[in-house]
């Protein structure tokens, strides 16, 4: 059971936004705090990897332009708030602003890995609350 939501969880720009309301679909809202500790590890592979073969991607390859879209994308919400914004740029839940992009983006923004692990998790946390609420709510009609 757990391991379809960590699959899914683990496909980038799918991510926890995929990931929870299939769990709230399928009335398995006990594997959401799993869904999220899982988006939020997504740093480390990620930051640190990054750092490692960073220099191996070839200039005109599709990663190294995607990962010239996330800087961009992701440089005003830090330039403008700082380490916050960076919080900010990955709890927006849309595709390409999650935890993959967010984690990328601190490593492409010179940021340090501590600050922003905090940045991505709480990003991560706040993007998985929001997602679950409106999941609840998508499938039980918004009733009140």
């Amino acid at each position: 059971m757990l391991v379809k939501y960590i699959l899914t969880t683990l496909i980038p720009w799918i991510e926890l936004r995929g990931a929870i309301p299939y769990a709230v679909r399928n009335d398995e809202l006990v594997v959401i705090p799993f869904i999220i500790l899982t988006n939020i590890l997504i740093f480390f592979p990620v930051y640190f990897g990054l750092e490692l073969f960073y220099t191996y991607i070839g200039e005109e390859s599709w990663l190294k332009k995607r990962l010239d879209k996330t800087r961009k994308k992701a440089h005003p919400y830090v330039q403008k708030y700082g380490i916050l914004g960076l919080a900010l740029f990955v709890s927006i839940p849309l595709p390409g602003t999650g935890a993959y992009s967010g984690s990328a983006a601190a490593w492409l923004l010179g940021l340090k890995w501590k600050p922003s692990f905090v940045a991505v998790l709480g990003g991560v946390i706040f993007a998985g609350l929001l997602v679950f609420l409106l999941s609840v709510g998508f499938f039980n009609g918004f009733s009140l």
